[in-house]
C-alpha cells in the first residue's frame, strides 16, 4: 500500500477533517490538449496529493502562528513553514510501521503520520483530547500508536533515542527502519557523533535526516559548522550521505526510498541532508534579525515547495489556477473547522498532572 494511502486511512480513523487528502485526484478534471509536455516525476494524481498535503501543513501552521499571537497557545512554538516538502516527501517513502522521531518542530510530522489536525491543535491548546492529552504542548507531541516517538525539546536528544529504537528493531529481527530527524543546529552535538558511531558499528536500521534550514536558531550554518556540507558529517564513521533538495518533495521521496532500502537491507545507517529553509523565526519569539527580508523573499519567489509543485501542475495542464485556488479555499475551511473542534474540547484536568510519568499507567 502506498504511503500516502496509508496516512489517509489512518487519518479517517480519527476525524473526517483529516481525510482531506483522500479527495486529491478526484477533485480535478484533465486540462485540454495544447499544453507543453512536462515531466512531473510522478503520476499527476500523486503530485496533486503532495501539493494538497503540503498546502494543508502550510495553512495549519499559519493558523497556529495566529493562535499563538492571540495568546491561545502558551510556551514555545516552532513553526514548519517553508519546510513542508521534507515531511511530506519522507512520509511518502516511509512505511507506516517505521518509527519516526524528531525534534521540537514537530506539528507537521504529526499530521503526515496521520494524526488529525484538530488533535494537534487541541494539544497546543492544552486540551484533554489533544494527541498527548494536553500535556506535551508544541514540543513534546507523541503517538506510539502511529509509531511517532516525539517531539523532543533538548537539542539533539532524539538522535541517540532514535538510534536506540533502531537497535531494538534489529535486536527483534524486524525489517523496520527508524527515521530520525534533527536540525542543522544539532549536528555538532557530541551525542550525535556517539550515536553515529554506534549505528555504523552495529549496522543499525536507521535513516538520519538533517533538516538543514540554514540557521541553527540565529546562527548561519557556515558560521557554526567547520564542514557546512552536513551530509558528509557521517563519513568518518563510514555512513553514506547525500545532499537533497529539501524544497522538492519528489527529490525528497526518491532519496528517502533509496536510503530506506539501504537501511532495511541490513547495510546500516544513511545520512540525508535536506537543504530547506524556514520562513519564520526559529520560534515565535524570534524576530529573525540575523537575515534580511530580501533573503527570505528570494527563497519564497524561487524555491517555495508549494509554488514549485503548483507551477509544475499548471504548466503540464493538469490543473489551472482557478482549481488550485479552490483547493486552497477548501483547505483553509478545513483548518478553521479543525480549530473550532479543538477549541470546543475540554481542558486537560489538573488532576492528571502527575499521571503518565512512568510506564504502566502510574
Amino acid at each position: 500500500m502506498a504511503a500516502s494511502k496509508r496516512v489517509e486511512e489512518g487519518a479517517r480513523e480519527l476525524s473526517p477533517l483529516a481525510s482531506l487528502a483522500a479527495r486529491s485526484a478526484a477533485s480535478y478534471e484533465p486540462m485540454p490538449n495544447g499544453h507543453e509536455q512536462v515531466d512531473l516525476g510522478l503520476p499527476p494524481g500523486e503530485l496533486l496529493d503532495i501539493h494538497r498535503r503540503m498546502l494543508l501543513l502550510r495553512r495549519l501552521e499559519e493558523r497556529i502562528g495566529q493562535l499563538y499571537a492571540m495568546g491561545e497557545i502558551g510556551g514555545f512554538c516552532h513553526l514548519y513553514i517553508g519546510q513542508e516538502a521534507v515531511a511530506v516527501g519522507m512520509e511518502r517513502a516511509t512505511r507506516s510501521d517505521d518509527p519516526v522521531i524528531t525534534a521540537y518542530r514537530c506539528h507537521a510530522h504529526m499530521v503526515v503520520r496521520g494524526v488529525a489536525p484538530e488533535l494537534v491543535i487541541g494539544e497546543l491548546l492544552g486540551k484533554a483530547e489533544g494527541v498527548s492529552g494536553g500535556k506535551g504542548g508544541s514540543m513534546h507531541m507523541f503517538d506510539p500508536a502511529r509509531n511517532f516517538y516525539g517531539g523532543h525539546g533538548i537539542v539533539g536528544a532524539q538522535v541517540p533515542l532514535g538510534t536506540g529504537i533502531a537497535f531494538a528493531l534489529k535486536y527483534r529481527k524486524t525489517d523496520r527502519v527508524c527515521v530520525t530527524y534533527f536540525g542543522d543546529g544539532a549536528i555538532s552535538q557530541g551525542q550525535v557523533a556517539e550515536a553515529f558511531n554506534m549505528a555504523a558499528l552495529w549496522k543499525l536500521p536507521i535513516v538520519y535526516v538533517v533538516e538543514n534550514n540554514q540557521y541553527g536558531m540565529g546562527t548561519a550554518v557556515d558560521r557554526a559548522s567547520a564542514v557546512s556540507a552536513l551530509h558528509k558529517r557521517g563519513e568518518s564513521f563510514g555512513i553514506p550521505g547525500q545532499e537533497v533538495d529539501g524544497m522538492d518533495p519528489v527529490a525528497v521521496e526518491r532519496a528517502g526510498l533509496t536510503a530506506l532500502k539501504h537501511a532495511r537491507s541490513g547495510r546500516g545507517p544513511v545520512l540525508l541532508e535536506m537543504k530547506t529553509y524556514r520562513y519564520r523565526g526559529h520560534s515565535m519569539s524570534d524576530p529573525a534579525l540575523y537575515r534580511t527580508r530580501e533573503e527570505v523573499q528570494k527563497v519564497r519567489d524561487e524555491r517555495d515547495p508549494i509554488s514549485r509543485v503548483a507551477e509544475l501542475l499548471v504548466s503540464a495542464g493538469v490543473v489551472d489556477a482557478d482549481q488550485l485556488k479552490a483547493v486552497d479555499r477548501e483547505i483553509r475551511a478545513t483548518v478553521m473547522e479543525a480549530v473550532a473542534a479543538a477549541q470546543a474540547m475540554p481542558d486537560a484536568d489538573p488532576a492528571e498532572l502527575m499521571t503518565d510519568i512512568y510506564s504502566g499507567g502510574s
